[in-house]
């Protein structure tokens, strides 16, 4: 894509601080980082989102995120980490190219990841008929 930041850091046109590359995945510090050490995973080949992406490609990205993250953890960087997908602008994305993020957490570093509530009376019966899955 001629206009994807990623794509352009893919090809070299755009510098980073890769921490992993091989044939498939990208993996680098993201420029705005939540915490020292927040990570992206990029597919080297364009898919908008994680919902375009081939189980292959996912499957790859996910055993990074699982690399990452330990080497994050043992490093002393984070505490714990989150692993995060944001699909679609409504729920935060920003680029589109598929990308992870791995974010390492530190107790009491005022990341607040969302708020719940409570399903109003007969909502969640509803809700659970929509997203029934029959594999």
């Amino acid at each position: 894509m001629d206009d994807c930041i990623f794509c352009k850091i893919i090809a070299g046109e755009i510098p980073t601080d890769k921490i992993y590359e091989d044939r498939e995945l990208l993996a680098f510090l993201d420029i705005k980082p939540v915490n020292p050490g927040h990570t992206l995973i990029i597919s080297k080949k364009h898919f908008a989102d994680y919902l375009e992406t081939s189980e292959e490609i996912l499957s790859k990205m996910s055993h990074l995120a699982k690399k990452i993250g330990q080497k994050i953890i043992d490093s002393r960087l984070g505490q714990g980490v989150n692993i995060t997908n944001n699909i679609k602008p409504a729920a935060g994305q920003l680029v589109n190219h598929v990308h992870m993020h791995i974010i390492p957490r530190l107790e009491g570093d005022g990341y607040k990841l969302w708020h719940g509530k409570k399903y109003a009376d007969g909502e969640a019966e509803k809700i659970k008929g929509k997203l029934k899955l029959d594999l």
